[in-house]
């Protein structure tokens, strides 16, 4: 009896130790927790030094507060406004009380900036109102206002502030599309005469798109035979193709317009071997921009097909030309499909890195060989208008966002593919 009274608080501490299933669960856990802690530094910098930066940027394309900021009240009632006729009196003695508030303040400049980037002349229409307030007493808002500037009777006036009393705007990126609106807030076209950014797109994506296809013309022989050589040769090779990253980019623009010019080592080159008679235009126009932006990024379409091919067997090759397949057609059908990863991603690497280049072309190029990024930086550091920079830099990044989603759609369908064969 005493034997079995002492064994009993043994059992009852046996049935409350955990089992092998929750102590594997609770070191799998552990191990998570671990991996988070040292991920979590990685985490935060990519956060705080890539990702809240650029959803900050692209924010700034569609937000819109110095209206608000400047005219609370006449925003708030321009909201419930139906828009068939002018505002009611309160609406004019909210717009008279919110210029008063802010008469010489920077809210109001702000706010005349703004609207008059979009409408030339609502600038003056603002100042020359906010120092006719406050009214005189007596005089109703309406009849006030409309004395100070006529333009405070039309609807249109009205229609194109209420448009702009919101926290958010589409202006800068329909603007960015060629597009804008008429006098009752319809999305039309863009005058001809302003229309210039849909132009400016195509030539980026043309640009971009023979850069790459360049690239990969010169990138892919390049990339087969080093993968086919020796390694000590291959390596050899490899550090001529990286050499370039040794030496800013600045640094070989610069040289190209030192060889490319009319005086330059090309020029003279072609003229003492008898090939020309007068130099040729090489430089400040677009064969000098593509000729510097591919020796630019040739490299980084070789990496990416170098490190595919390096990982396709040659026996399948040897395979193929040993069952009688002609050799072009061997590389063709056997070689060429499995090292398609690397031509996609090469592909889409080049053709992002040409889409935001600036200084090559600044440098190298005229006025119509600039592209988009071009523009970004002059809205950026010249005009200060932030929003028509962000809505440049969000198209630009739908458009690599559309090219990278198809590269994931084209891999997965190869990879479905070979997992069916």
């Amino acid at each position: 009896m005493s034997e079995l009274t002492a064994t009993l608080p043994a059992v009852a501490a046996g049935s409350q130790a955990p089992s092998l299933k929750q102590q594997l669960a609770r070191a799998e856990r552990i191990r998570k927790l671990k991996y988070a802690a040292l991920i979590l530094p990685l985490a935060l910098f990519l956060l705080l030094s890539f990702l809240w930066p650029i959803a900050a940027l692209l924010l700034r394309s569609v937000d819109n507060p110095e209206v608000i900021a400047a005219l609370p009240q006449t925003s708030a009632l321009l909201r419930g406004w139906d828009g068939q006729t002018l505002p009611d009196e309160t609406t004019f003695n909210a717009l008279a009380r919110d210029l008063a508030a802010v008469s010489g303040t920077p809210p109001l400049a702000a706010a005349a900036r703004r609207l008059n980037m979009e409408q030339l002349g609502f600038r003056t229409l603002m100042m020359k109102t906010a120092r006719a307030v406050p009214l005189a007493e007596g005089v109703g808002a309406r009849h006030a206002l409309v004395e100070v500037d006529e333009r405070w009777g039309e609807v249109a006036t009205w229609h194109f502030l209420a448009r702009n009393a919101s926290p958010w705007t589409a202006r800068h990126l329909l603007a960015a599309l060629d597009r804008t609106y008429d006098e009752q807030g319809r999305v039309v076209k863009t005058d001809e005469e302003q229309a210039i950014y849909i132009d400016v797109f195509k030539r980026t994506f043309g640009m971009a798109l023979v850069v790459t296809l360049c690239c990969l013309m010169l990138g892919f022989p390049l990339a087969y035979l080093m993968a086919t050589l020796p390694v000590r040769t291959a390596n050899v090779m490899m550090i001529f193709v990286l050499l370039p990253f040794w030496t800013s980019i600045l640094v070989r623009v610069a040289a190209w317009i030192v060889l490319l010019q009319s005086e330059g080592l090309v020029n003279q080159a072609l003229r003492g071997l008898g090939l020309i008679d007068q130099p040729l235009q090489l430089v400040f126009n677009s064969t000098g921009v593509y000729i510097a932006m591919v020796h630019i990024l040739l490299p980084f379409m070789i990496l990416p097909l170098y490190s595919v091919m390096k990982g396709i067997s040659p026996l399948y090759m040897r395979a193929a030309l040993s069952l009688g397949c002609p050799p072009f057609r061997s590389f063709w059908k056997v070689y060429f499909p499995q090292s398609l990863p690397g031509v996609g991603a090469g592909c889409l690497l080049v053709f992002i890195l040409c889409m935001g280049y600036y200084i090559t072309p600044a440098l190298l190029g005229s006025p119509s060989e600039q592209m988009a990024s071009y523009f970004v930086a002059f809205y950026t550091n010249q005009t200060i208008n932030w929003g028509m920079a962000a809505a440049l830099s969000t198209i630009l990044f739908i458009a690599t966002l559309l090219l990278y989603m198809v590269y994931a759609r084209l891999i997965g369908n190869q990879d479905a593919a070979a997992r069916a064969r």
